[in-house]
């Protein structure tokens, strides 16, 4: 395929991130076509390449970084010596975008905050990803998913007050933080079209976890009451004979009267008939259906609520819905033959644009793979050892 067709051909970034919250932003560019530059410390790189199971030494790439980092060319840079900083003021000069996920102030320190790169180069954007916001009384402190769920409000809520708090397994914050940080980056490349400057895109986690809360703000700030989703008392999680399911007990006339009828029990409705009266029984309802539910297949009863227009869905596991057939059909796997683990299977972008679809073009790259290529590529040999 012709990469000019993708819609950010031509768009030059260099990539100081690492872990999630950036790497995911910077894949997501990646596959819309720009050329990610992935700047690596020397003989480390990426956390990620040796934080998780590391299953081969060899440019220590692993499958957790191989999901990220895609579409990318590895550069390997010394930022602390004169040489490596005058290697990336270069890179900056013939660059559209400086992605960074470090705690506040740290590009600042290592002189390429945005104030010195513009300087060299008026069109630059320079998008950084934080823990908590690059001031105030949290700006210090590093970043992390968990950090930000429980400081955010996400963490208290539980869908039944008798659970414990706990960490949600999936990197929530992370993604949803990424996501918005292509957001900006996509908004300051649009900008600049028209007013030909660069601009700072800055996002957090911190923020990211309060945006997502917005319905729950509002209820909150306006009435001072929890709205909490997951305690609705004829949504829940119940156990099957061969599994779980999930119902939503939501956005029908009488939701109530049709969880009986799909159940075969009598109907609770006229006993219960409103929110409030469905919220103080719902041990009592939720201990009715959990009874029935426990008679029979997950199979049996998706049918049963499906018939009465229920939402519903199996309880699985990863490794189930990634072999569902939506999965492929979706075009959400991504099968490829990786020079050091072989082959592998990796998710595929959730944004599908029918003039550009996905394609590998790199594969997750070792340790300093490009190095000699984009020094080679823009004119820098001068400075070929910087990344020894």
């Amino acid at each position: 395929m012709n990469t000019q067709a993708f819609p950010l051909s031509g768009v030059r970034i260099l990539d100081f991130t690492q872990v999630m919250l950036g790497p995911c932003a910077t894949q997501m560019l990646a596959d819309f076509g720009a050329d990610v530059i992935k700047i690596e410390r020397p003989g480390a790189g990426d956390l990620s390449r040796h934080f998780f199971d590391v299953r081969s030494e060899e440019g220590m790439n692993n499958a957790v970084f191989s999901s990220l980092n895609r579409n990318k060319r590895s550069v390997e840079i010394d930022t602390k010596s004169d040489e490596g900083k005058q290697m990336v003021y270069d890179l900056v000069r013939n660059a559209d975008v400086v992605v960074d996920n470090f705690r506040a102030g740290v590009m600042d320190r290592l002189g390429f905050g945005y104030d010195a790169l513009k300087a060299i180069n008026p069109r630059i954007i320079c998008a950084s990803g934080t823990g908590f916001g690059e001031k105030g009384p949290y700006a210090h402190k590093g970043g992390q998913d968990v950090l930000a769920q429980a400081m955010s409000g996400v963490m208290e809520k539980t869908a039944d007050p008798s659970i414990e708090r706990s960490i949600y397994p999936t990197t929530l914050c992370d993604y949803t933080a990424g996501m918005h940080l292509v957001q900006g980056i996509l908004a300051a490349l649009l900008a600049r079209t028209k007013t030909g400057r660069g601009q700072r895109v800055s996002v957090s986690l911190y923020d990211s976890m309060i945006a997502m809360q917005m319905q729950e703000a509002a209820q909150w700030t306006k009435h001072r009451e929890v709205l909490n989703w997951a305690a609705m008392p004829l949504t829940g999680v119940f156990d099957t004979t061969d599994g779980a399911l999930v119902v939503v007990g939501a956005f029908k006339a009488n939701p109530l009267r049709d969880i009986c009828t799909a159940l075969g029990i009598e109907d609770l409705s006229p006993t219960y008939p409103d929110l409030a009266s469905q919220r103080a029984n719902k041990p009592y309802l939720q201990d009715r259906f959990r009874a029935v539910f426990a008679t029979d297949t997950t199979a049996h009863w998706i049918a049963r609520l499906e018939e009465q227009d229920l939402l519903c869905a199996p309880v699985r596991a990863l490794g189930e819905a990634l072999e569902d057939p939506q999965t492929a059909i979706n075009g959400m796997l991504l099968d490829f033959d990786h020079p050091v683990l072989g082959p592998l299977r990796v998710v595929g972008s959730p944004v599908h644009l029918s003039e550009a679809p996905l394609k590998l073009r790199y594969a997750p790259p070792r340790l300093g793979e490009h190095t000699d290529e984009v020094i080679a590529e823009f004119g820098l040999q001068q400075v070929a050892g910087a990344a020894e």
